[in-house]
């Protein structure tokens, strides 16, 4: 699907004004994507976008799903939970990808839904998930989620425990090391300036990827937002979790 394709979208609960505003937003959406990507030099296929459901009901996210956008974030595994059952039939189906903390008894049932954990934080959390595994014979994939800012008030591993962390989780078997994950620092912030926090992180994705056997297991970054994943591509990310953004327009 090319970003300025407007998919149809199939009758349902959501009304036809709804499906129409949720479509038309995702095709701007992938046009931003398009627009920042011919700015970096960089192919617009690189670039995955993930559709942010958190704050929308099963109906809305089965429009976003038929409006193209296979991959879909949520930040409560009881979410997923709901949403995943609800659209068990669905065709394509979705890839859920889990943006917020996993708690250790959430693990298991979470685990078979997941196409990937963004927010792998700990060591603890690691260990649990590949025990897990083993016991489910599946392989979790994983971003290593960082708190770029050092904020204690967010979420993700400190920058000085990211080496040992993506070491660990390289070094198990059940477990996929893809890359890593961040948010910049609030936008509200006196110095805030996300191109800066984005190539920190992509800075620090490069460095590590000297240490690990493989540097396939550090190829995506997942870092930008509705209000600044332009920001992000420039500085190489190749995930982009959007949501208010496909949404604007709706009451």
């Amino acid at each position: 699907m090319t970003p300025s394709e407007t998919p149809p979208l199939p009758a349902d609960e959501a009304g036809d004004e709804p499906r129409q505003r949720i479509c038309d937003n995702v095709a701007v959406v992938r046009g931003r994507i398009a627009a920042a990507c011919r700015q970096a030099g960089r192919d617009p296929g690189e670039v995955r976008l993930v559709a942010v459901t958190k704050y929308v009901d099963a109906v809305t996210t089965a429009t976003v799903l038929a409006a193209g956008c296979q991959d879909l974030a949520e930040s409560r595994p009881q979410s997923i939970w709901e949403k995943a059952d609800l659209l068990a039939t669905a065709a394509p189906p979705p890839r859920w990808h889990l943006i917020g903390h996993l708690q250790r008894n959430k693990i298991r049932r979470t685990l078979p839904l997941l196409t990937m954990l963004e927010s792998l934080d700990s060591l603890r959390l690691l260990e649990a998930i590949a025990a897990e595994a083993v016991r489910q014979a599946v392989v979790c994939s994983v971003l290593v989620e960082v708190n770029l800012t050092d904020d204690p008030g967010r979420s993700g591993a400190a920058i000085d425990d990211v080496p040992a962390l993506v070491a660990a989780a390289a070094s198990t078997r059940q477990i996929q090391l893809l890359g890593l994950m961040g948010m910049a620092g609030h936008p509200d912030a006196a110095d805030a300036d996300p191109r800066r926090d984005f190539a920190r992180l992509r800075q620090l994705r490069d460095d590590l990827a000297e240490s690990v056997a493989d540097s396939e297991m550090l190829r995506e970054l997942s870092i930008g937002m509705s209000g600044d994943f332009e920001a992000a591509i420039l500085e190489g990310s190749t995930i982009v979790r959007v949501g208010s953004a496909l949404f604007e327009g709706l009451d």
